[in-house]
This record gives structure tokens, sequence and C-alpha cells, in this order.
């Protein structure tokens, strides 16, 4: 009977463990960001999630797949350009799920299969598109390589959101030509801005010049005119010093009568006759003005 028991206890006691282990395989709690793809025999029964999920054990099989934006790395790859120069590129995709069912069933490996899509497009893109461009040009090339990409992954259930371009290593010679013309424009630019700053300054000096010609010679005009103006006035005020002078005498003159002019003529003949000449000239008005002088004492 203890046998008995002790093998009943132990059926009791499996049985427990199998249950327990199948409650807890049958129970999946989903986040928000997730969904899962369920198969039931084999056959999908659709996507279920988030929060809690409850599967058939034996009967349920599960493939978890991630709905947020990811973003994976594409290694290195050598492409070459349409003038046969060969460089080395890599990039990063960035893509969203926006169908679970169809990301599981209609590829084994979305991302492998990405990748390889990712790689051949690559030397597609490259090899219609010559190397200057190349360098020149990666937003051209990031859009068409992430609209190739996303026309063959739509039918995964994958939308390509964007691609980047990291790096572009062209050949060894073509970074020593391309440093040697880096150079050179950067020669050219410094002899450019050298010669736009002489010329501005030739400019400025010329400038300069003539206005400082335009100043002196406009100087010279106002004190010619200033000092012609000063000559005319002294003209004028010497002018109107003789007028003023002349007035006077003539006034002065007026005022003289004959035998004030007699005694000046006897005065003046006085002077005459201390001299050595012995001969007299009177004019005329004298002796009419002598007959007036005598007249008038008579009187």
């Amino acid at each position: 009977m203890d046998s008995l028991f002790s093998i009943a206890n132990c059926v009791v006691a499996i049985i427990a463990l199998l249950a327990i282990f199948f409650v807890i395989s049958a129970i999946r709690i989903i986040p928000e960001y997730k969904r899962l793809v369920i198969f039931r025999l084999g056959r999908c029964i659709g996507a279920k999630g988030p929060g809690i999920i409850i599967l058939i054990p034996v009967l349920d099989k599960a493939v978890s797949v991630d709905l947020r934006e990811l973003v994976r790395e594409i290694p290195t790859q050598t492409a070459i350009t349409l003038d046969n120069a060969p460089i080395s590129i890599d990039f990063l995709w960035y893509f969203k799920l926006f169908d679970p069912v169809q990301s599981v069933l209609a590829v084994g490996d979305f991302e492998l299969a990405a990748q390889g899509i990712a790689t051949t497009t690559l030397r597609s893109v490259i090899g219609g598109i010559l190397l200057d461009d190349v360098l020149s040009q990666r937003e051209r090339i990031n859009s068409a390589l992430r609209t190739r990409l996303d026309e063959v992954t739509e039918r995964w259930g994958v939308k390509v959101t964007n691609v980047e371009i990291r790096e572009i290593t062209p050949p060894r010679d073509v970074q020593d030509s391309m440093n040697r013309q880096l150079t050179a424009e950067r020669e050219r630019r410094a002899m450019v801005t050298e010669s736009t700053g002489k010329r501005e300054a030739a400019i400025n000096v010329a400038q300069g010049e003539k206005q400082s010609s335009i100043l002196k010679a406009e100087g010279e005009k106002q004190a010619s005119i200033l000092v012609a103006e000063g000559e005319r006035q002294a003209q004028l005020l010497r002018a109107e010093g003789y007028t003023d002078a002349l007035d006077k005498i003539y006034s002065v003159a007026k005022k003289v009568d004959k035998q004030t002019m007699t005694l000046q003529y006897f005065e003046t003949l006085k002077k005459m006759g201390e001299g050595a000449s012995s001969k007299f000239i009177f004019p005329m008005e004298f002796t009419s003005m002598l007959s007036d002088f005598i007249n008038k004492n008579k009187v």
C-alpha cells in the first residue's frame, strides 16, 4: 500500500508540474511595440497583441515581430562608377514593419533579404553615376536607394523610411588628385581675395585722392573768391575816400575869396623873388585880382 501511495504522489506531482509548465508556456505578455504571429497546427491565424495572449501548448507556435522603426548597417561595399572608378561605400537603412503577418509569411529573413537587395541596388545606382556626382550628390543616391528598396520590401510588409550614406571612400590616387585640386582651389580663392582687396584698396585711395583734390580746388576757389572780394571792397573804400577828399577840397575851395587868393599869390611871389631869377610871369587872373583888391582898399 505504501508503495502504491508513493507512486500516486509522484504521478500527481508530475501532472502538477506539467500543468504549471503548460500554463506558463500558454500565457504570453506582449508589449505595445510587438506582435505575435500565431501558427496553430501550421496554419497562420493572425497577429495577436499587445497585452496578455493565451496560447494552446503544443498546438500553437508564436513568432515575435517588432513594430518599432529599426536601423541596420550595410557593411562597406565596393562599387564601380560610370567612369570606372572603384569606390567603397557603407550606409544605414531605416525600416518599419507595417504588416507583421506578411513579414513572416512572405520572406524567411527579411533583414538578410533586404541587405542583399540593398547591396545589389547600391551597385546598380552607383554604376549609373560619375565619380564626381557620387561625391557631390549624396541626397540623390540616398533617395534612389530608398525608392528601390521600398519597392522590393513593400511586398514583405516592410516600409523603408530612410537611407543614409555614411562614408564614401574613393581610390587613393583619386584622393590625392582631389587634395591637389582642393589645394589649387584654395590658392585660387586666396589670390582672388588678395587681388580683390588690392583693387578695393586702390579704389579707396583713388577716391580719397579725388575727394582731396576736389576739396583742395574748392578751398582754392573759395580763397580766390575771398581775395577778390577783399580787393573789390578795398577799391571801393579807396574810391569812396578819394571822393570824400575831393568833396572836402571842393567845399573848402568854394569858401576862399579873391583877397585870400591874392595874398596867396603875393606870398608866392615873395618866395619867388628870393630866388636868383630876375623874370616874373604873372597870370592874367592876377592882374584882375589885383585891381579888385586895390578897389576894395580904396573904398
